[in-house]
């Protein structure tokens, strides 16, 4: 796992985009400062961002919301936020498993990013460090990540249409 995050993206104004949070609340201390950080880092790097949040019980459910929202309100990213904490048995890794696949799916069959921070940590000590610390704040990093693939599929969208609209330069 990296030990730092990405660096921040300059500042973008490329009109509106539309971010759309799925964040659990279970786990609220770790899940509401990776929503803050989320939200606040997406003001520093845009212009009049629109962003959406609905929240949900727990990490299992974030899937079936985001697909929801996909569908319904079509926005340009998805960042999913959550917080597993390791117990003694193995339903964090069997809900974690879940809902990586499930997301991937989704972010394909949608073609639409869905940034993935919904953590798996062994403890309180990780999760505090990922969530609410400085240096490997996740929320943080899924606000960056969401910027740069909003460019990414942007730039991709400009060069798809300018091929169809001018055939003749491919």
């Amino acid at each position: 796992m990296s030990a730092i995050i990405p660096q921040r993206p300059r500042v973008l104004n490329t009109g509106k985009i539309r971010i759309s949070i799925v964040a659990a609340q279970f786990n609220a201390e770790f899940t509401d400062a990776l929503v803050e950080n989320a939200v606040e880092e997406i003001g520093n790097i845009t212009e009049n961002p629109k962003v959406d949040l609905v929240r949900v019980p727990g990490a299992f459910e974030i899937p079936v919301v985001i697909k929801t929202l996909i569908q319904e309100e079509a926005p340009d990213c998805v960042i999913a936020l959550g917080c597993i904490i390791r117990g003694g048995t193995g339903h964090a890794d069997l809900i974690a498993t879940s809902v990586t696949n499930t997301l991937q799916q989704l972010a394909l069959e949608f073609s639409t990013p869905i940034i993935h921070e919904v953590l798996l940590v062994e403890d309180e000590k990780q999760a505090y460090t990922r969530c609410i610390g400085e240096k490997l704040n996740r929320g943080r990093e899924a606000a960056r990540s969401a910027v740069n693939v909003i460019e990414v599929m942007n730039e991709i969208k400009k060069t798809t249409q300018s091929l169809r609209l001018h055939p003749s330069n491919a």
